[in-house]
């Protein structure tokens, strides 16, 4: 096979942005809520640990790992100019 015809992400950086992408889904589902049926009344649960900080932590661990997948080098032998 030629050199040109190979992809340039490998299997292994396609399971690290599939990944990525359902840890993002995950962190968005947990932001998910809080609201209030009435708009009189003001429902505090919408600033809890679970919105404010864990769901935005997962979210940019979700970027970090579709960065890796994208940017890494996994295997792949080592081209001699």
């Amino acid at each position: 096979m030629k050199e040109n015809d190979k992809m340039a992400i490998t299997q292994k950086g396609l399971l690290l942005l599939l990944a990525g992408l359902i840890l993002m889904l995950v962190g968005y589902a947990l932001m998910v809520g809080g609201g209030s049926d009435d708009p009189q009344v003001f429902n505090y649960s919408m600033f809890n640990f679970r919105r404010l900080v864990l769901a935005p932590v997962v979210i940019v661990a979700g970027i970090i790992v579709i960065i890796i997948g994208i940017m890494g080098r996994f295997g792949g032998k080592q081209r001699e100019d």
